[in-house]
């Protein structure tokens, strides 16, 4: 995430914070801090959230509910005070969308300003920071643990480095290293991490071996992750295609994720990195990518049974280059109902899901320029999931069908 200026004084307040354990204040004993129990703060709906926010006059009832319209239900915006925070509250009520809590307050009067806010039904989780190096980890424990003392029901948020920041800068041995650093350290029940993958120069090598870091070390130790969309251009990121956020989201819920966001909903208020078209504009309008934006949130939504809760069997990847880190599909790797998947392009993300008594095949045409015609032949029972949750046969469809540039297939059937 690129930093904005105008946030660097609030969070600059956490390197005061000295290091700290819970305290048993029963029996006057130090205790080994437990992590935070994560539930989901939207409760039956998917998480979806707008990263750098509505801001002074744009926090309005009816920016929050164009929000809303967007497909988002929590917003994210960059406060510098606890009385911006109550306008943005009082204003989102009834809107579907939630708040994010963070300000110059939450740091300086971290218990105190946790308390006024904790019963308030708009409050969906507390910011920490954004983007910590493995050093600032003690830091961040003893900063959690101020808020979870004032209220340890809500998320606890804050956002990682990508892989392809080096090792070294993050303080560890690699990035799965970083990221098991932070689960056992700061102790937040769930990580975030973000990954711009789509650069002017096509798209990163590293971006799958992310997700499989991520993945894998949140499954050593059950906890959800969440992941990112860029939706904003700047250096080195151009403007936001439909196939480039497609692939991005598909292919984080492929992976697992238990959330989405995107950077940014509104353009920041910086020339620093050369901000533009994102889905709010400078002038407070909508570009084009507000209109991508909302069709793949409904189709998220639309799709919240089968991603909410979902937990990965498998990933597996097609084509004669697969990416970094990532296994390719072989016999045996799909589950029996799928008797092949095969694609004419470079290769698709193949992804086995289970979600209580069902289970799912996700595939992802992982070319965000061009189509691919992939074939899956599957056995009777197993239905082709629309991107409106509509459920038909599968057989209904030729098996050999065009996916288009970042877009997905999704089939289900009953548990076998």
């Amino acid at each position: 995430m690129k930093k904005i200026t105008l946030w660097s004084l609030a969070v600059a307040s956490i390197v005061m914070l000295g290091s700290c354990q819970s305290q048993n204040q029963e029996m006057g004993t130090t205790d080994v801090v437990t992590p935070h129990v994560y539930t989901n703060p939207t409760g039956d709906e998917f998480p979806i959230l707008a990263w750098y926010s509505l801001l002074n006059d744009q926090v309005t009832k009816e920016r929050y509910e164009e929000m809303a319209e967007a497909g988002f239900n929590i917003s994210f915006s960059h406060f510098g005070t606890a009385e911006q925070v109550e306008q943005a509250l009082e204003l989102s009520q009834g809107t579907g969308v939630k708040i994010l809590i963070t300000c110059k307050e939450m740091y300086d009067d971290t218990e105190n300003t946790v308390k006024r806010f904790r019963h308030h039904p708009q409050t969906v989780g507390y910011f920490l920071r954004d983007e910590p190096v493995g050093a600032d980890f003690p830091n961040l424990s003893a900063l959690a643990e101020k808020i979870r003392k004032a209220d340890d029901t809500k998320l606890l948020y804050l956002n990682l480095f990508p892989i392809y920041v080096a090792p070294e800068h993050l303080g560890a041995k690699d990035y799965a290293d970083h990221v098991s650093q932070f689960i056992e350290k700061v102790k937040l029940g769930m990580v975030s991490f973000d990954n711009y993958p789509v650069t002017f120069d096509g798209v990163r090598a590293e971006y799958y071996a992310n997700l499989e870091d991520v993945m894998a070390e949140t499954k050593k130790v059950g906890i959800p992750f969440w992941a990112f969309s860029l939706s904003t251009a700047h250096n080195p990121y151009p403007v936001a295609t439909r196939a480039a956020m497609r692939m991005q989201i598909f292919s984080n819920l492929a992976y697992g994720a238990q959330g989405i966001q995107y950077f940014t909903y509104t353009s920041p208020g910086t020339e620093t990195w050369n901000f533009h078209n994102a889905p709010i504009d400078a002038n407070s309008q909508r570009t084009e990518v507000w209109d991508r934006v909302a069709e793949i949130n409904r189709e998220v939504k639309a799709l919240t049974k089968v991603f909410l809760g979902a937990e990965v069997v498998k990933v597996r990847h097609t084509g004669a280059n697969i990416p970094v880190k990532t296994t390719a599909l072989a016999e045996g790797d799909l589950p029996k109902m799928i008797r092949k998947v095969e694609a004419d392009g470079g290769g698709v993300l193949v992804s086995h899901l289970k979600n209580g008594n069902r289970q799912y095949l996700m595939i992802v045409n992982r070319n965000i320029y061009q189509p691919q015609r992939v074939t899956v032949e599957t056995a009777e029972g197993v239905m082709r999931i629309m991107p409106d949750g509509r459920e038909l046969t599968a057989k209904t469809y030729s098996p050999s069908l065009y996916v288009e540039a970042g877009d997905m297939l999704l089939f289900g059937w009953e548990q076998e």
